[in-house]
């Protein structure tokens, strides 16, 4: 077990480090000077940027550079959207709400998800299975960012029961909470459903099994069998279907942030994208892949967690 972690750490390590090679000399080869040409610019502290970030060296050379900084945890300061500000803290002040908006999704999503699963495959081939199928595809189907412009416009504009974009106030109290639904719900419809329908088909392919017919012959109720074996035996691929929608969740933020103007972490990169903030672009990507390679590296361990039965890293039986 202890091997094979390793041996997934260190492939994470390679990937980020190919990506983190990738999107520098994407975002560096894109058509303009990176600073403002504009008289706004004092000469000088023209100068000092070019020097500080080896701008007048060749590419492959302020990757070097580059590099070496991030190593010493130095990502650089903001140019364009925060100018002269580290992009570490620049990072750390929007984080946290988008932590809040992904972390309330994510108590959304599991139950929700996890509920809607067990009713539709206890109940499969009845008219809630058809109904729920139904409107779990449509909901697999539209993108997160189409429900929240419907959303928005219908619950929001058109009857007032929400506020339109997130409140401004920075400590988290019910009226900010409150403005934070339709944001969290337009981020938790997708997962929810390809939660239910993953465990609608695990879930009812376990209650036809041989087992789950002994369970019964030895006395145990039908929610007995259901908590104790079945779902057991259908939540061994969802532990890691649920991390990987974590990061599709993560991902959408990108663009629901921008339509409910919440001033987290995902609108902060859209931002720099346009602006050309290249710092502050590559500090936030460095972020969301290492998250990423993180979740991935939970996922291929929580198969033995959910299901010591399946041994990690062993050698194969001769």
């Amino acid at each position: 077990m202890i091997k094979y972690i390793i041996q997934r750490i260190i492939a994470a390590f390679f990937t980020f480090l190919v990506i983190v090679v990738v999107v520098f000399f994407v975002i560096h080869s894109m058509p303009g000077d990176i600073i403002d040409l504009s008289s706004k610019i004092d000469p000088t502290v023209r100068e000092v940027i070019l020097d500080k970030y080896h701008l007048n060296d060749p590419l492959i050379v302020q990757f070097g550079y580059t590099m070496a900084d991030y190593l010493h945890f130095d990502f650089g300061y903001s140019l364009k959207i925060r100018p002269g500000v580290p992009v570490l803290q620049v990072v750390l002040e929007r984080l946290p709400i988008t932590i809040q908006l992904n972390y309330f999704a994510a108590l959304l999503i599991l139950p929700v998800g996890l509920i809607l699963g067990i009713i539709m495959a206890i109940k499969k081939d009845t008219v809630f299975d058809h109904i729920s199928s139904s409107l779990v595809i449509l909901l697999i189907s539209v993108p997160s960012f189409v429900l929240a412009a419907l959303m928005q416009y219908f619950l929001a504009y058109k009857l007032g029961w929400f506020p339109i974009i997130l409140e401004a106030e920075e400590s988290l109290t019910w009226s900010k909470f409150y403005s934070m639904l339709l944001p969290i719900l337009a981020l938790s419809f997708g997962s929810i459903a390809s939660i239910a329908r993953t465990l609608r088909a695990e879930l009812a392919e376990v209650l036809t099994m041989d087992f789950m017919l002994l369970a019964k012959a030895k006395g145990l109720s039908f929610r007995q069998t259901i908590w104790r074996h079945a779902l057991r035996n259908s939540c061994v691929p969802l532990a890691s279907t649920f991390l990987y929608l974590f990061l599709g969740v993560l991902s959408s933020s990108l663009v629901i942030e921008q339509i409910f103007s919440v001033p987290g972490l995902s609108k902060t990169m859209l931002s720099a994208i346009n602006g050309k903030d290249h710092w502050l672009t590559m500090g936030i990507v460095i972020f969301y892949v290492f998250i990423g390679l993180f979740m991935a590296i939970l996922a291929d361990l929580s198969y033995g967690i959910v299901d010591p039965r399946i041994r990690m890293g062993g050698k194969k039986d001769e």
